[in-house]
């Protein structure tokens, strides 16, 4: 760890300094722990609050899933926030990282509409209290051939899911995202239809694997990540996995995605990692781990499901080509 000190007798540049607001609650915060005021749970959520005020970069407590471990080597944090896709940032795939701190994460609300038993809105804090915070390490694939391994904090989808009292015509739950041309300079531009939108079957929101995020690597979401909750579906391609959501419904009809709208050739509503269907303009066979894979080094061979099978018995049956 490299420990950065100011020479001797020089000042420390304002960047250095602790605001007085966040150290007086910092300082509270510990008296009262020595106090004994608050323990246990109650603890971790003060914590997090803490952490979601002060924004990316802060800390955010959760307990590691051993069920979600992993032996693969982890992608680098600074490969995962400066290589990705965030098309309200930009296309290019630096630009998420460069772009997103115009992006304003706090306050934040999500609505719920639509087939339950009565629609509701939630803020950060009520989104955080509905379910114990875990980090699991899921791998996720890139429909264009890239791949990478990420401790992600969360909790199960259906936590919320379960507060929402979906009817039984809720057939499937559709995220709608925040499309804000202040905030995302992206949104700007004709590339897709905004907001975005995506969606999953109910059995596949259902499915533990589906993660409600709130952040990565030990940390609050980085901006060009999703900031403040996002989607993580580890068994799809990464465009599934909608960022910095502002509504989640619930609908009768299987909801028409944005790149199904944008490219419905292309872009099928299930968006299975299947190498056996290849996207009509390179292959899906192999992929190419960022930041771990040279560029002579042979790809890697894309797994059924990117590796997922627990999920499997959701698709018994239907024929995966044509329900791409």
């Amino acid at each position: 760890m490299l420990i950065k000190r100011s020479h001797s007798g020089s000042a420390p540049l304002p960047s250095e300094i602790t605001p007085r607001e966040v150290y007086e609650q910092r300082r509270q915060f510990i008296a009262r722990i020595a106090a004994g005021a608050v323990a246990g749970s109650a603890l971790w959520e003060m914590a997090n609050r803490e952490a979601f005020a002060q924004g990316t970069g802060a800390r955010l407590a959760a307990k590691p899933n051993p069920a979600y471990a992993t032996n693969e080597k982890q992608t680098a944090f600074k490969d995962a926030t400066e290589y990705n896709n965030f098309y309200e940032f930009g296309t290019d795939k630096s630009d998420p990282g460069r772009n997103a701190g115009t992006l304003r994460p706090r306050p934040w609300t999500v609505s719920i509409e639509g087939e339950v038993k009565k629609p509701f809105t939630l803020d950060l804090d009520s989104l955080l209290k509905l379910a114990p915070l875990e980090e699991r390490i899921y791998r996720l694939r890139c429909v264009e051939g890239w791949s990478m391994v990420i401790p992600w904090i969360g909790y199960p989808l259906s936590n919320l899911i379960k507060k929402a009292e979906p009817l039984s015509s809720a057939k499937y739950v559709e995220f709608v995202t925040l499309a804000d041309p202040r905030q995302m300079p992206g949104v700007r531009s004709g590339v897709l239809d905004w907001p975005y939108r995506e969606g999953l079957r109910m059995d596949e929101a259902m499915q533990p694997l589906a993660l409600l995020t709130f952040g990565m690597y030990g940390q609050v979401l980085p901006n060009q990540n999703g900031a403040p909750v996002r989607v993580v579906a580890p068994w799809k391609y990464g465009f599934k996995s909608a960022k910095s959501i502002v509504k989640i419904r619930f609908v009768k009809d299987q909801p028409v995605t944005s790149w199904m709208a944008a490219g419905p050739d292309e872009y099928g509503f299930y968006s299975n990692v299947n190498p056996n269907v290849d996207h009509p303009r390179w292959s899906q066979a192999s992929e190419r781990r960022i930041g771990e894979d040279g560029f002579f080094k042979p790809k890697r061979k894309t797994l059924m499901f990117n590796g997922y099978n627990e999920v499997a018995p959701l698709y018994a049956g239907m024929d995966l080509k044509k329900y791409f």
